[in-house]
């Protein structure tokens, strides 16, 4: 599937856009399950003012929707219309560390910022070196793992709206809950401030060493995967659910729920956007015939079916 072509009429409102705009370029190459269609409009933008000048000047008709590295992702076969915008780790990659404070951009990887506060002897962070995604998708999840959320260490977070103007946004006004946050899904994140607590090396060290270990042990992190597909339900793992249920290596076409950790779909190599979803939905019914629980979909569906 092709959408038209849009960026000639973007460049010219445009004239002083630093950043790339790709017409119909392939996402799938861009999520970690290797599936989807195109995006009418990829753009690349070369830091935060040309950011903000782009919000500013585009269309408002025009749907916006915002990716890191892909690792929570489904898209869908019929690609995503309107604008899909990708933060480059070289414009939005950095992270340091002052203090007891470690500031990063938002296309900056979670294992690179619990690096970053590793190296400068701050402990609490460790539990981002679990999650592979990047720290704009965390903030927009909560996203956790190992006991720890990413509102036990969010200081602010800066992002920029769909006016093209900058905001910033205390812990508290992230209103966060489980996997998500009360933010307006039209700011774009671009980065933010983590607080951490001194501590010995070898002792942060160590506790890197264990979530690390944790998840080669008990997750397909060497699949085509998106992550943990579902929220765990208040007093519940979705993981033992979908286990009782016996969807435990169940297949739709090229998709399958994986015999280590059922919690988890893979691409066995040739499935597509549908038969991932699919395979998620009929998990869900499953899950729900047999203990009436219902399970809320943790990776993010985005596109045309």
């Amino acid at each position: 599937m092709t959408f038209p072509d849009i960026t000639s009429d973007l460049k010219a409102a445009m004239p002083e856009l630093r950043g790339r705009l790709l017409a119909n370029q392939s996402l799938a190459e861009l999520t970690w399950f290797r599936v989807g269609g195109p995006a009418q409009v990829l753009f690349t933008p070369s830091d935060e003012d040309d950011l903000g000048y782009f919000l500013k000047a585009l269309p408002k008709e025009l749907p916006v929707y915002v990716i890191g590295v892909g690792s929570n992702l489904i898209v869908r076969d019929g690609g995503m219309p309107g604008v899909v915008i990708r933060l480059s780790p070289r414009a939005f990659g950095e992270t340091s560390a002052e203090g007891d404070v470690v500031s990063a951009g938002t296309a900056a990887l979670d294992k690179r910022v619990a690096e970053t506060a590793a190296a400068a002897n701050l402990a609490g962070l460790e539990f981002f070196f679990g999650i592979p995604g990047t720290i704009g998708g965390a903030l927009r999840m909560n996203a956790g793992a190992n006991g720890r959320e990413t509102k036990d260490v969010l200081i602010d977070a800066v992002g920029i709206g769909r006016d093209g103007t900058k905001h910033r946004f205390g812990n508290v006004d992230m209103k966060f809950v489980y996997r998500n946050s009360g933010i307006d899904p039209s700011i774009i994140f671009t980065s933010a401030r983590f607080r951490g607590v001194v501590a010995a090396p070898e002792a942060i060290r160590a506790r890197m060493n264990e979530v690390q270990t944790h998840r080669e042990s008990a997750q397909p992190i060497r699949e085509k995967t998106g992550g943990s597909t579902f929220k765990n339900p208040p007093g519940n793992s979705a993981w033992k659910l979908i286990d009782a249920a016996g969807c435990r290596g169940l297949r739709v076409g090229g998709a399958q729920v994986s015999e280590m950790h059922c919690n988890f779909l893979i691409n066995t190599g040739n499935a597509t956007g549908h038969d991932i979803e699919t395979l998620g939905e009929t998990v869900r019914e499953r899950v729900r015939q047999s203990s009436g629980i219902e399970l809320h979909w943790e990776i993010k569906r985005l596109g045309i079916k």
